[in-house]
């Protein structure tokens, strides 16, 4: 097996922890993010992951959380999009800020952080992004409108990166 270098955001609960959990017990290195230091410490006491304190919607986050899995992992494999969170509610009664709130998180701190991943994956000509989406990104449903456009966005985007990247070995 080749131990692999993993970046995986908002990792301190639910997929993104078992994601982290999965990975160190495969043998491979790791480094994630979350909002909460309480969660993160224990995920990463309980993994011997390397946890940092960030926000995908912060540009300063996102770099820093580069630059530092880079240096304690000596670089990165993979990256893994996994922070998100739902907003729901139904159209006629939709707050167009909550839901462009959601979107920073969902759809554009996932591009921002891939932006900063990318150059370094293209210059080992290697590399693997993994963005998590939804069935809600394949299949609309009532008060869905903002969470499933998000999704349905990453699976847009994802689908052009991976005619984009595929000629760089991502």
């Amino acid at each position: 097996m080749t131990q692999r270098k993993l970046l995986i955001t908002g990792a301190s609960q639910g997929i993104g922890a078992a994601l982290v959990e999965q990975a160190r017990a495969a043998g491979h290195q790791v480094t994630f993010t979350g909002r909460d230091q309480g969660r993160i410490d224990a995920l990463a006491a309980a993994t011997g992951a390397h946890g940092i304190v960030a926000d995908v919607t912060s540009g300063d986050d996102n770099q820093r959380t580069v630059d530092e899995a880079r240096a304690r992992m000596g670089g990165i494999d993979v990256l893994v999009n996994n922070a998100g969170y739902a907003y729901r509610a139904e159209i006629g009664a939709l707050d167009v800020a909550a839901m462009r709130a959601m979107f920073e998180t969902n759809v554009f701190g996932l591009v921002d952080i891939t932006n900063r991943v990318v150059p370094h994956l293209k210059a080992q000509a290697l590399g693997d992004i993994i963005n998590i989406a939804s069935t809600s990104g394949m299949k609309g449903a009532a008060t869905a409108t903002a969470y499933a456009g998000s999704k349905w966005a990453v699976r847009g985007i994802t689908q052009c990166w991976q005619a984009e990247l595929r000629p760089f070995n991502i």
